[in-house]
């Protein structure tokens, strides 16, 4: 829908920085245009000013103010003829998207247990005895019961506890119930229930 005299950002063309907003660029955009570099170095001067006062300074003065510079040559586009303070070459890569961090795609045999979970229990298959193995154990046993609890939709059974951990360590931990205490788990799932009734 065009209507006369309306202007949406939309249709306008795309901003390098937008936390500077429109006016900014701008003034940057009517800066590069100046045809006199003196007018062109006052106008760069009057810009960082203004952008000294948008932006909350972080670090010291010196890398807070280079940081502006590079900023005003990225909005620019490298095309402000100007004698910079600071070394502008560093502004470049900032453009530079980052590479894609890579995802280990690997099978997690039973997903609310977690990835680390069977690390853990590959761990306890070698692990010698010991207070160590003793006290990790304790620790597995407990985190495999909460989350039983939180993906379970509350409900946790001691016994099956026992016998996954049994299962995913090839039968080297054996839990004795009569023996074994766990930590009490707090099941918020019916709070939940009741405060959606009310």
């Amino acid at each position: 829908m065009n209507i006369k005299g309306l202007d949406y950002n939309t249709q306008r063309e795309r901003l390098i920085l937008p936390e500077y907003g429109r006016e900014v660029q701008q003034m940057v955009d009517h800066c590069v245009a100046l045809p006199n570099r003196a007018d062109r170095q006052r106008c760069a001067n009057t810009i960082i000013a203004v952008m000294e006062r948008m932006i909350p300074r972080t670090g010291d003065a010196e890398s807070f103010r280079r940081k502006l510079w590079d900023h005003l040559a990225l909005m620019s586009q490298f095309k402000l003829d100007i004698d910079y303070p600071f070394d502008i070459n560093e502004a470049r890569s900032m453009l530079e998207k980052p590479k894609p961090i890579p995802y280990p795609m690997r099978r997690i045999p039973v997903r609310h247990y977690g990835g680390l979970m069977f690390e853990v229990f590959d761990m306890l298959k070698t692990m010698p005895q010991g207070p160590e193995r003793t006290e990790l154990i304790r620790l597995v046993a407990n985190q495999m019961k909460r989350d039983l609890v939180q993906w379970g939709h509350g409900s946790s059974d001691n016994e099956k506890v026992v016998s996954d951990l049994a299962g995913y360590t090839a039968g080297n931990v054996q839990l004795d119930l009569d023996n074994f205490k766990f930590e009490r788990t707090q099941n918020r799932t019916p709070e939940r229930k009741q405060r959606r009734r009310r």
